[in-house]
C-alpha cells in the first residue's frame, strides 16, 4: 500500500509515474512537459517505487525457470546456471539437443573480443556448435584442449568440434595435434615433446573461458563405447579408486577431488589443476546418469557455470546438504 503523502506530493508521483511507465514518454519528454528537471523526475520516479506507488514484477514465461537456476547458483557458489525443462519422458538425445542449444544461446552472448576459448569433446558438445549461429567478436580463438578421442572422422571428436565452431564464429583455431590417451607414458612423453603440441599446451594458461562436458564412467558412456578410449579393465579399476566423473578425460570423485590412476599418466590435454585457472569453465551436461559426476564437479568446484536440464537441476538441489560448495 502507498503511504499516506499530502495530496500534491501524491499527484506528482502519480503523473509523473503514469507518463514514464505507461505512456512510455523518456524522462527528458516529460522534464519538457512538466517543466521538472531531469534529477527532479529521476527522484521522483524512484521515491514513487520505494512508496509503493509503482510496483515491478516481473513475470515468468511458462518454461523460463529462474527460481530454480538462482537455488543451484547460490547451494554451489555458482556464477550462473542456466536450466533448460526437459520432461521425464524425453529420450536423452532429445535432452543433449535442448542443453547444446542453451549452450550455443549462452557462447553467443557472453562472447567477448578477444577471448581465447578451450572447448573439450563429446555429444552434447556437438550438439552446441551444431546449434551455433555466426556471432562477431574480434580477434578470438579456439583452443582444443584435449587430444583426439574416438574415430577421428566422429563429430564429436574434439578436432572437429573445434575446426566447425571455428569457422563458425570466424576464429582463429589452434588444435591438439595428438590422441587425447595412449598406451603408455613413453609415448605421452614423445608427443608432449613435438613443438606443434606444445604450442597448444602453452595456450591452457591463457585461455580466459572453457566449455567442457562432464562424463560419467559407465559402460555406456561415450569414452566406453568402442573400446579404444578406454577398456572396462581401466574402468573397473577407476570406480574403486572412487571416480564418478571426467572432465577431458581427468576423472574426478565425489567431491571433485582427482583420482590419480594409470590413466591419467597417459592423457595427454588439460589437467583439473589448470582447468581450475580459467577464469569461466562451463560445463554442459545433464540426464539421471550424470547426476552423480555433475554434483561431484559442483562440489569440487570445478565448473563456475552450468548449463543442465530441469529434472537433474532438482534433484542436484535434493542430493546436495542446503549449504554451499566451492
Amino acid at each position: 500500500m502507498p503511504k499516506l503523502l499530502p495530496p500534491d506530493e501524491m499527484r506528482l508521483l502519480v503523473k509523473v509515474s503514469k507518463l514514464y511507465y505507461e505512456d512510455s514518454l523518456t524522462q527528458d519528454e516529460i522534464v519538457e512537459k512538466l517543466q521538472l528537471s531531469r534529477s527532479k523526475i529521476s527522484r521522483l520516479l524512484q521515491r514513487a517505487r520505494d512508496e509503493g506507488v509503482v510496483l515491478i514484477m516481473v513475470q515468468t514465461p511458462p518454461g523460463i525457470l529462474s527460481e530454480l537456476e538462482a537455488r543451484l547458483e547460490v547451494r554451489f557458489h555458482l556464477q550462473e546456471a542456466v536450466i533448460v525443462e526437459v520432461h521425464p519422458t524425453n529420450p536423452q538425445n532429445n535432452t543433449a539437443r535442448a542443453l547444446g542449444a542453451a549452450a550455443a544461446a549462452y557462447l553467443a552472448r557472453s562472447l567477448h573480443d578477444h577471448d581465447r576459448i578451450g572447448i573439450s569433446w563429446g555429444s552434447t558438445l556437438n550438439q552446441m556448435v551444431s546449434a551455433m549461429q555466426p556471432v562477431e567478436a574480434r580477434n578470438t580463438q579456439i583452443v582444443q584442449i584435449i587430444g583426439g578421442l574416438g574415430p577421428p572422422e566422429a563429430e564429436v571428436h574434439a578436432t572437429d568440434l573445434c575446426h566447425r565452431l571455428a569457422r563458425t564464429l570466424g576464429a582463429r583455431l589452434t588444435l591438439l595435434p595428438s590422441p587425447g590417451i595412449v598406451d603408455n607414458q613413453r609415448t605421452r612423453e614423445a608427443f608432449l615433446s613435438d613443438s606443434h603440441v606444445q604450442r597448444a599446451l602453452i595456450l591452457f594458461s591463457e585461455l580466459n573461458v572453457a566449455f567442457v562436458g562432464i562424463g560419467a564412467p559407465t559402460p555406456a558412456a561415450l569414452l566406453m563405447r568402442d573400446g579404444t578410449i578406454i577398456t572396462p579393465a581401466e574402468l573397473d579399476d577407476l570406480l574403486q579408486r572412487g571416480a564418478v566423473g571426467d572432465i577431458a578425460l581427468r576423472f574426478f570423485d565425489a567431491y571433485g577431488q582427482p583420482v590419480e590412476s594409470d590413466v591419467n599418466q597417459r592423457v595427454i590435454g588439460i589437467a583439473l589443476e589448470q582447468l581450475a585457472r580459467i577464469k569461466r569453465v562451463v560445463g554442459v551436461a545433464g540426464g539421471t546418469d550424470k547426476l552423480q559426476a555433475i554434483l561431484g564437479a559442483l562440489r569440487g568446484g570445478l565448473v563456475d557455470v552450468l548449463i543442465t536440464d530441469s529434472l537433474t537441476a532438482a534433484q542436484l538441489l535434493e542430493l546436495a546438504p542446503a549449504k554451499s560448495y566451492g
